[in-house]
């Protein structure tokens, strides 16, 4: 038998073209990525996923392969994935995102709720009054000078080598050409997280949601309870050994969304 590829469009959307991947038919999935990455980082989930679902992953606006917009926000990027359901015509869907991705699906659940019918948040940071004040002084992850011998490429893979598995540089090879595709603001998704007050809009949230940490991600995790307790209807799921690029967990996420979905 023969296995559906993954294919990939445009929509058109008042803030731009908004590039995308999809892959099966059935109930619509759709995918949100971390900064500064693309629809590549479900690349593995999609196959998964689309076995069941119509499994869709955006660049968001301002990555990838989308257009670039003029404000780096949540709350512009969860626009964006709205315009984008409008376009695909897309009433309800499950809704999931992965670092900045699940704060942007956050905010579209909070911002529209009759739009999400499920919620999966992973390795998703809490954003309240005091992780703001510790972010502030944070030094940048991704955002390095650029050099006239091109040294800036290996710091930027340096940066992130701690965070990625050893035997895997494959994975970071694509980290660091989604990094250049949006090149010099790397480090506006993160920004745009940091800024975000998600204490105001986590209570929006009335869909069930599964939040899902990944025990080697030291970012994250450890807002994994704390997330879950702030929304009115959550589970958790950890994710042993998981790092911060999905890809590394990429089946075991994927059945835990389908779990959940079913």
């Amino acid at each position: 038998m023969t296995v559906p590829a993954t294919t990939f469009g445009y929509a058109a959307t008042p803030r731009g073209r908004v590039h995308y991947a999809e892959h099966g038919a059935g109930p619509p999935v759709v995918l949100l990525h971390q900064s500064p990455r693309s629809w590549d980082e479900f690349r593995e989930v999609l196959p998964i996923l689309g076995a069941r679902h119509r499994a869709i992953a955006p660049d968001l606006i301002g990555f990838g392969a989308s257009a670039r917009g003029a404000e780096h926000s949540i709350a512009s990027y969860a626009a964006g994935v709205l315009d984008l359901l409008d376009a695909l015509g897309l009433e309800t869907v499950d809704l999931a995102g992965h670092h900045t991705g699940g704060v942007v699906a956050l905010e579209v659940a909070a911002a529209a709720p009759a739009r999400v019918r499920r919620l999966v948040l992973s390795s998703t940071p809490y954003l309240d009054a005091a992780a703001r004040a510790r972010r502030k002084d944070r030094p940048a992850v991704d955002e390095v000078a650029e050099k006239p011998d091109g040294s800036h490429l290996t710091e930027l893979w340096n940066r992130r080598t701690a965070f990625y598995p050893p035997d895997r540089p494959d994975l970071l090879t694509r980290f660091v050409r989604d990094a250049l595709a949006v090149w010099p603001d790397v480090e506006a998704g993160h920004r745009a997280v940091s800024a975000y007050r998600m204490e105001e809009r986590i209570g929006l949230v009335g869909c069930a949601t599964l939040c899902v940490g990944a025990s080697a991600d030291p970012f994250a995790f450890p807002d994994l309870e704390p997330l879950a307790a702030h929304l009115a209807d959550a589970a958790t799921a950890v994710i042993e050994g998981g790092m911060v690029p999905l890809e590394y967990q990429a089946g075991p996420f994927a059945h835990l969304v389908l779990d959940f979905l079913r």
